[in-house]
């Protein structure tokens, strides 16, 4: 049976030899060229030979042309920012910027990069006919968002007939593009529409139901299978996803598996997903790898069920840690042995949080996999950028994508399990839907009020670690970096092996720390000599 034949079968939820396997390579075919993300998903040929080697690497059953959901917004006039690591983000929204809905063209063959994209597509053809590929296109809610940016969601519900407008007109891109797509060769047309988790089922049924469901039945009329794929926390719309008639789901791994499973198959649809992209394909090992894949596909079953990862593989994932998944998923005793074995529990260390939140400023932590290649996460981000002006002295934001492990530490020591997310001061705020400006801005000032103003406005504290030798200094300043971590304080951290430092704090024994708080006493006036003596006896 064929790569092709087997993803087909699946959809159609037929029984087949093994369960198919679907990694979503995206900019990780750069990686396999020694590229960088803008220079190969700018050039057909770098396409092409990026997802040749992918396919000789990894014996998928399917695997998308491309994975980059700003095609079509470049096509139609946003402007974007290019990465080295990721695909680019959209930094302008046509529509926002005084571009009317009627003077936009429907994108065709050569428009932006579409021309490149069909020819890579076309080549890969050829190339791989047992292999069914998968062409991605950007669904018309996340498309509108592009266009109109994040006010789209303040005007579904003040002018909604105008988002209505605007869905009409992103569904005849998709429409569009589905076509393109399918002429060229694609066998599953992908609707990525990752913006729809951050709606209420009662918004989805209301403004993407309509245009969704007709992409898909349009897509089934010209001969090819439709995937409905969302990453995100979109628990609460697999449902309404489901009643759009695709003929396959695809989800991350914020929902679990056997929930969307229940659901797809009582409306008789595949389903896919759903290894854990960073901690366990991009940090994890090979034997990780194959755990992860083996609990999805023990979860997911033999019937209707894709294995993938949830989104498009991070640049940089390990090409073993995916060739240990393609080695079990065609190796049944493998998956026995392993299923056999103790599974191991990471010793994943968490920060102690019990004093976060007692920095001298407002600390607003978003959680993300990565705000420069996810779209909730670039949103998320933008919004609490946006706002952060306001509270300029007062607040500050991190951001924490959890393609790092210390983010990874942070965000499950924080008890945070959807992504994106949005923490003040070490509390969730915001779980996996971009909040209302004026709702961000009450969060924050009420968290502002809790706290004492005079406190808030402190300049920052100093500990100064005096030592005889740098390396007498090490060990006192991790302890001392991972205490502020766990407290949210922002205090500068300086080492000293100035001998005269030293002996002027008549220290004898090293390594020592001294620490230096700066309050404010007075502004705007003179203080007199009484009260600066009641000040010199807190010292």
């Amino acid at each position: 049976m064929t790569g092709k034949e087997r993803i087909i079968k699946t959809i159609r939820l037929e029984e087949t030899d093994r369960i198919p396997w679907v990694p979503f390579v995206g900019c990780h075919g750069a990686k396999l060229l020694n590229i960088s993300a803008e220079e190969y998903l700018k050039s057909s040929h770098h396409i092409v030979n990026g997802i040749s080697k992918a396919i000789e690497l990894y014996q998928p059953d399917g695997i998308p042309v491309m994975f980059d959901l700003q095609i079509e917004a470049e096509a139609l006039g946003c402007k974007l920012a290019w990465s080295d690591n990721n695909p680019p983000a959209v930094v302008s929204h046509v529509l926002s910027e005084g571009v009317k809905l009627s003077d936009l063209k429907i994108p065709d063959k050569n428009s932006g990069r579409i021309p490149l994209i069909i020819e890579a597509t076309g080549l890969l053809r050829k190339k791989f006919p047992d292999t069914a590929l998968y062409g991605l296109i950007t669904g018309p809610f996340t498309l509108a968002l592009h266009l109109l940016g994040t006010d789209i969601f303040t005007k579904m519900m003040e002018v909604p007939d105008e988002i209505f407008t605007l869905l009409e007109f992103t569904k005849e891109v998709n429409k569009a593009m589905a076509d393109l797509y399918i002429d060229a060769g694609c066998d599953v047309i992908a609707v990525v529409d990752p913006m729809t988790s951050q709606i209420d089922p009662g918004s989805f049924e209301m403004f993407v139901t309509p245009p969704a469901t007709e992409i898909f039945e349009y897509i089934r009329k010209k001969g090819a299978m439709g995937s409905f794929f969302v990453c995100g926390h979109a628990q609460q719309n697999i449902e309404a996803m489901c009643e759009c008639k695709p003929d396959n789901i695809s989800i991350d791994e914020n929902i679990p598996l056997d929930f969307v499973k229940d659901i797809a198959i009582r409306h008789k649809i595949s389903f896919g997903g759903n290894i854990k992209l960073t901690v366990i394909l991009l940090m994890g090992t090979p034997e990780d790898a194959q755990r992860d894949a083996l609990e999805c596909m023990d979860l997911g079953g033999n019937i209707g069920f894709m294995l993938a990862p949830g989104c498009d593989l991070p640049m940089d994932t390990p090409v073993e840690n995916l060739q240990a998944i393609t080695k079990l998923i065609n190796d049944s005793y493998l998956q026995e042995v392993i299923r056999a074995k103790e599974k191991s529990e990471s010793d994943l260390a968490l920060l102690n949080m019990k004093d976060y939140g007692n920095a001298n400023k407002v600390i607003v932590d978003i959680i993300t996999l990565d705000s420069e290649s996810c779209a909730p996460c670039q949103y998320m981000v933008e919004a609490v950028k946006t706002i952060a002006p306001q509270f300029e002295g007062i607040v500050e934001w991190r951001e924490h994508a959890i393609k790092k492990m210390e983010a990874v530490t942070f965000m499950n020591s924080l008890m945070v399990k959807n992504i994106p997310t949005i923490c003040i001061d070490g509390k969730i705020a915001f779980v996996s839907q971009i909040p209302p400006k004026h709702e961000l801005i009450a969060a924050i000032q009420k968290r502002i009020n809790e706290k004492l103003k005079l406190l808030i406005k402190s300049r920052n504290a100093e500990i100064l670690i005096i030592g005889k030798t740098d390396e007498e200094c090490k060990h006192v300043k991790i302890n001392i970096k991972q205490a502020i971590q766990e407290t949210g304080k922002n205090i500068n951290v300086n080492v000293t092996t100035d001998e005269n430092i030293r002996l002027s704090f008549g220290i004898s024994n090293t390594p020592a720390v001294v620490l230096t708080e700066h309050k404010v006493k007075s502004q705007g006036e003179v203080p007199k000599v009484e009260i600066v003596r009641e000040w010199l006896k807190e010292l």
